[in-house]
């Protein structure tokens, strides 16, 4: 049984049905009163996240930077727990904005990969929402506590059935 939505807006874990993404769609969801992303990631797309051109424009490439709940979520380009299924916190970190979703290559510059792109000041983000080097925005966007339920459910907000992380917010909220 789910919490009521009053509950889950301010914190309470979220379980989200993904059996539905298609590979290449984007999910929104809700937790903490913030976006969440779930993207179902095509084989192409993770292909881009190791890239040497991409990794040498990323400020943060390894996630180093204290944004993220526990080490597990960012290990390594993929920065989840399914390398199909990416989950994030749907904010850039520069000014809080929510950052367009852009799934084909080259629409905003000729050598990048795609991934999401913030309307506000243009910061760029690859497909693991990690951001690109002369991005107005310091940091990579959060990956929130999380963990599989089920094949085809996630739980946001816990990082571990025992209740790890449930308290967990980033230092830009």
């Amino acid at each position: 049984m789910n919490p009521g939505k009053a509950i889950a807006a301010l914190g309470a874990p979220v379980d989200i049905d993904v059996s539905k993404v298609e590979p290449g769609q984007l999910l929104l969801a809700e937790w903490k009163k913030k976006p969440v992303w779930i993207l179902h990631r095509k084989d192409w797309m993770l292909k881009t996240l190791s890239e040497p051109g991409l990794l040498k424009r990323l400020k943060d490439a390894a996630s180093q930077a204290n944004q993220q709940p526990a080490p597990a979520y960012v290990n390594g380009n993929y920065r989840a727990l399914k390398p199909h299924m990416f989950i994030a916190v749907a904010l850039c970190t520069h000014a809080q904005c929510i950052p367009d979703y852009r799934p084909a290559p080259h629409t905003v510059t000729q050598w990048w990969y795609g991934g999401f792109h913030c309307p506000c000041h243009g910061s760029m983000y690859d497909f693991s929402a990690r951001v690109i080097e002369g991005s107005p925005a310091p940091l990579n966007m959060p990956v929130p506590p999380y963990y599989w339920v089920s094949d085809t459910v996630v739980r946001v907000g816990e990082g571990s059935p025992s209740g790890a992380d449930k308290s967990w917010t980033p230092s830009i909220w």
